[in-house]
């Protein structure tokens, strides 16, 4: 068989990109998948080529392995990106992109409505080195210029927000930002470059968690770091110096979750959606966020930037007390409580904004919660649910 490459692949689909990206056969004795590459020394064949560090391909295990070259490649193929790193979590990617964009005495911005781990290093170790953040309103847009200094050196986006999940108009922010060379840096975790094509909508950095759907099966932990030609070889330098490195088998088990992606991804989209439109029937909910939801506030952005959605979402319940939100969670039997996404199964929390927003005002009208639909069947979800909710409202 003739082996494809990238420029072969260029014009096809996404779903054949996930099986054939990142992978040579040829180079692993016709064996399909490339192996687990353990080990930190890099034999070099003579004394040039150990001085030289650069007529190999390969010099040190901090540098890189076939294992992680072919998801970097991969990756880098399907996101549109000039190159790709690879982290040991998706908060230490988010670090990452961060310390490739500032240094000391800049200043950056960030949506009010980011992943609160994000909020976390940015308050405590960018303000330790001197970098000042400023968190804006994730509805600002193009409005953004009026927040950008001489020193802003760096935007953060992340559509949907964490959690509130408002969406953002991130091509009219990248262009304000590009005016005066600010890197735009985006957490694209929720949808993927599979539903939202990082860079070709204007961002330098795409950050990813590849603990959520490329796993697929919360038993690993990645973060991915894409570039665009501008900032490909500062993201590499930067990663270079910190050895920020993922584990070997956390890799193989990514790029084994990589080739099913798409199918997973569609699967949790459906399975999201018809829980969703569900919910916003229910009498105890008084609203869903969702923006593929055609009544959802920024379904309009959504429809024109994305060609898909995830099985993450949330919902504003009506009123309830602490007890009776208690005898909801406590009893489900198929949604798990616990952190993290993307995995098979279904998980749910409870979650309050209010406490960390500093740009906005998070004030529901009842308890929030985001749920994560996983692969179980929609029914049974459902059913699950609805004994929960006949729980809750026993304990009214």
């Amino acid at each position: 068989m003739t082996q494809s490459t990238p420029q072969s692949r260029k014009n096809m689909r996404a779903r054949t990109k996930l099986v054939h990206a990142g992978r040579d056969p040829s180079e692993q004795f016709g064996f399909v998948n490339t192996p687990i590459y353990r080990g930190s020394t890099v034999l070099q064949p003579t004394l040039a080529a150990l001085e030289s560090r650069h007529l190999g391909r390969f010099f040190y295990a901090t540098h890189g392995t076939p294992t992680i070259e072919a998801l970097e490649r991969a990756w880098s193929e399907i996101a549109g990106a000039a190159g790709t790193v690879l982290t040991p979590s998706g908060l230490s990617a988010i670090s990452l992109a961060l310390l490739t964009a500032l240094k000391a005495g800049d200043h950056l911005l960030v949506t009010d409505s980011a992943y609160q781990p994000t909020r976390t290093f940015c308050n405590g170790f960018l303000r330790r080195m001197n970098i000042e953040t400023t968190y804006y309103d994730p509805l600002v847009g193009a409005d953004i210029e009026s927040l950008m200094r001489p020193s802003t050196r760096a935007v953060l986006v992340e559509a949907p927000g964490s959690q509130s999940f408002e969406m953002q108009d991130i091509p009219a922010i990248a262009e304000v930002a590009h005016i005066t060379g600010a890197c735009v840096i985006m957490d694209n975790t929720w949808a993927t470059p599979l539903f939202f094509p990082p860079h070709e909508r204007g961002v330098d950095l795409a950050v990813e968690a590849g603990t959520k759907y490329l796993s697929g099966h919360s038993d690993l932990l990645l973060g991915l770091v894409s570039a665009n030609e501008r900032w490909r070889k500062p993201l590499r330098e930067t990663f270079d110096q910190f050895a920020m490195c993922a584990g070997p088998e956390d890799v193989f088990l990514a790029l084994r979750g990589l080739r099913s992606m798409e199918l997973r991804l569609r699967e949790a989209e459906r399975q999201g959606l018809a829980l969703a439109r569900w919910l916003r029937e229910r009498p105890e909910v008084s609203r869903v966020l969702h923006p593929a939801l055609e009544d959802d506030p920024g379904h309009k952005i959504w429809k024109r930037d994305f060609s898909g959605s995830s099985g993450l979402f949330s919902v504003i319940l009506k009123p309830a007390t602490k007890p009776a939100l208690a005898a909801l969670l406590d009893n489900l039997e198929l949604f798990g409580l616990g952190y993290s996404w993307g995995g098979y199964e279904s998980l749910v929390i409870p979650f309050d904004c209010a406490r960390y927003r500093t740009a906005t005002q998070w004030n529901p009208e009842g308890p929030a919660l985001r749920f994560s639909v996983g692969l179980e069947d929609i029914e049974d979800l459902k059913e699950d649910l609805d004994k929960g909710f006949a729980l809750m409202r026993a304990q009214a």
